[in-house]
């Protein structure tokens, strides 16, 4: 690997790589579902592996270009024969070869990425490719003698007779590797890689695509591509140089008064007057005539680096910012009132286009989830396949579009949950199901829909379900609950399947049990801003459900005043605002306040007192207390008043400040205000966490 290498030329290689193996995988994917490949996803494939094959060897990732040029000589010789010529038994051993080819890709694409070598010992993979190969031809192995009467240097040491090619002004005499078998097809893929140069030329052996016979002639005495010009040559030999297999290459002029070709040297080629000649030039002319016809295609797509896409939100969130800073300016007082008024009309229509653009740049970062989704495809056929269960992937609203950020973070949690609804959700067996007065093939549901500023993903199968009253002791066991079984609500009690280390299931697999890193899940769905809840019905199946905003840059809040600090908390968690009286409010056992909301007491939270700042309202009726709900967490948040409803642009803590740990804090970022200072973006959930469950 060039440690020179062009860092956007990688980024391009990478990002290509990706896309067409995810394109593979989907087609794969939806193939094994259908029991046979299409015509074209065959031709797709070979497409794909032809792409990945030469950009592969051009970023001189030999391992990858070897693996994707073997499997390329499987799909041209399937395309050329076609995949009506496999019998099932074969085309189940393409599938699962096909799958170990991509992830074999995949991983090797994955260490490009971490900048780690790449693999050396692909022989064994590569024998396997090639034995399947010559498996559906019915190619048997190059013989040993075949192989020991192959030259043995660059460059054969008595060169073969030219073929009888009267209007040939150079020939180009190919030998390839030793061994590498089916010398033929070998040969035969060479000649359609020299057709892209779009040159006049013949190949001989002529007959070398259809009879077999020719593999053992082109292992002893390689083969010929014959010229009428030494310009059409010159553009093949570039070709030649990028081809694999081909042990050596030689020129050979023709002299201008070549003597006739004896007797036995044109019983030793292929005649000019025998049918198959003309043929294979007819077949060079006819497949290079389309390719000519057809205009090129206008793309109406580019791809875009994601930074420079980061870059425009963070322009866009400061013409927001700034925008305010104008709009909200107290000199703007001092202007005579037709001016003002003008001034105004102006500022409006610059906040519309300012919104616009806003629009515009946050719907740049937008992409469907099918992405994503289409993943877990591949994810319940290899768990099918190891744990002998029926099951069916049913996929809803995969056009959904979520910021890319947030794409590339739910991937995880998603493929957790899905491995656990397979391994632990569904039943056994089909008789189980039977039994139970189910579909005997098992369902999984993933689906996505958006909600205003949410977008909602949901896993569901119809499945064992979960079983309160065993969480409940699988909980006390562990010393997890915080209170008698008779206070937990069916919500709570499934819930304690997110709490770190708990597990229902007496046994663990390779794909882990349900409960075990539901933890982790959760977490990670938190840090995106995101919920997770769960229901289930015992016997009848689960339901686990994310909710995640649409985009992390900008949201809108509600900014709120303690002491000289102002707070903005985001509207999504706010249920509602309201003033109280000193006697509406209780205190438990522990001396903490709550107040009474539709039947339910919930706790306060004094922000003046948790963040220790001076303030003159500390009584409850001169303040204002929100009713504020993260996940399953709600509570009351007193603070001394409210500003107003803002939309802000979410800017990240300075990293000096990681090592307070100031999202533990109930702190998740600051934005600017339109008078220049800074507002701190509270995290309801964690506050909730720290100053009320750690109270």
């Amino acid at each position: 690997m060039s440690s020179g290498m062009d860092s956007s030329i990688l980024d391009t290689y990478l990002y290509e790589e990706n896309n067409l193996l995810d394109q593979l995988d989907e087609m794969l994917v939806a193939d094994e579902k259908n029991g046979d490949f299409s015509t074209d996803d065959v031709n797709e494939i070979f497409r794909i592996m032809h792409t990945i094959k030469g950009s592969s060897a051009m970023m001189e990732f030999n391992s990858i270009s070897t693996i994707a040029h073997h499997i390329e000589d499987v799909f041209f010789y399937i395309r050329d024969k076609g995949i009506e010529t496999l019998d099932p038994e074969h085309k189940k051993e393409l599938f699962n070869l096909m799958f170990r080819s991509e992830d074999y890709l995949r991983s090797e694409i994955e260490k490009v990425e971490q900048g780690v070598p790449l693999s050396t010992d692909i022989d064994a993979f590569s024998n396997e490719i090639n034995s399947f190969l010559k498996k559906i031809s019915g190619a048997a192995p190059a013989q040993p003698e075949a192989s020991q009467a192959a030259p043995g240097s660059s460059s054969p040491a008595a060169p073969a007779s030219l073929p009888d090619d009267k209007d040939a002004v150079c020939f180009f005499h190919v030998f390839l590797e030793e061994g590498v078998g089916m010398e033929n097809l070998r040969a035969y893929m060479i000649v359609n890689a020299v057709r892209e140069c779009e040159v006049t030329f013949r190949f001989y052996p002529s007959d070398m695509e259809t009879d077999s016979d020719t593999s053992q002639k082109i292992a002893e005495n390689g083969f010929f591509l014959a010229f009428d010009s030494s310009e059409d040559a010159s553009k093949a030999e570039g070709i030649l140089k990028t081809q694999n297999h081909i042990r050596s290459y030689e020129l050979v002029n023709v002299p201008k008064a070549a003597p006739p070709a004896k007797a036995e040297e044109k019983k030793a080629s292929v005649s000019k007057s025998t049918a198959p000649a003309p043929a294979s030039t007819d077949t060079a002319a006819g497949k290079a005539a389309p390719m000519l016809s057809h205009a090129p295609v206008k793309q109406n797509l580019i791809s875009v680096n994601l930074m420079k896409l980061d870059s425009l939100m963070d322009i866009v969130g400061e013409i927001v910012i700034t925008e305010s800073m104008v709009t909200s300016s107290p000199e703007l007082n001092l202007l005579p009132r037709d001016n003002r008024d003008n001034f105004m009309k102006s500022a409006r229509q610059l906040r519309k286009l300012t919104n616009d653009l806003q629009d515009i740049a946050m719907s740049l970062r937008m992409v469907p989830i099918s992405g994503v989704f289409q993943k877990m495809n591949r994810i319940v056929r290899d768990m099918k396949q190891s744990l002998g269960k029926d099951v069916r992937l049913t996929i809803v609203g995969e056009d959904t579009e979520v910021d890319k950020t947030i794409v590339d973070n739910i991937q995880d949690p998603i493929m957790h949950i899905v491995r656990n609804s397979m391994d632990h959700g569904i039943e056994e067996t089909a008789q189980e199901r039977i039994a139970a007065g189910k579909d005997p093939q098992g369902e999984i549901v993933l689906s996505a829909s958006h909600t205003s500023s949410e977008v909602v993903i949901s896993v569901k199968d119809d499945g064992y379900g979960m079983d309160p009253q065993k969480i409940l002791e699988k909980a006390r066991s562990k010393n997890m609950l915080t209170k008698p079984d008779s206070e937990y609500s069916q919500k709570e009690i499934l819930g304690l399947i997110m709490l770190p280390g708990f597990s229902t299931n007496t046994a663990v697999t390779e794909y882990s049990g349900r409960g075990v890193g539901m933890d982790v899940v959760k977490k990670n769905v938190e840090s995106l801003g995101g919920i997770v809840s769960v229901s289930s019905t015992y016997g009848e199946g689960t339901t686990i459900s994310m909710k995640i905003p649409l985009t992390l840059a900008i949201v809108d809040g509600m900014k709120v005043t303690v002491g000289d600090s102002i707070f903005t908390i985001p509207i999504a968690n706010i249920r509602q605002s309201f003033k109280v009286k000193a006697d509406q409010v209780i205190k438990d056992e522990y001396g903490n306040e709550m107040v009474e909301r539709v039947d339910h007491f919930y706790p306060i939270v004094r922000l003046h007192s948790f963040y220790h700042l001076p303030t003159e309202v500390t009584q409850m009726e001169d303040g204002i207390l929100l009713w504020v709900e993260a996940n399953d967490r709600s509570y009351c948040l007193f603070v001394d008043d409210l500003i107003g409803e803002q939309q802000v642009v979410v800017k990240p803590l300075p990293a000096f400040l990681s090592e307070f740990n100031l999202k533990d804090h109930g702190i998740t970022g600051c934005t600017i205000m339109g008078d220049g200072n800074i507002s701190i973006i509270l995290d309801i959930l964690s506050l909730y966490s720290i100053a009320v469950e750690n109270a």
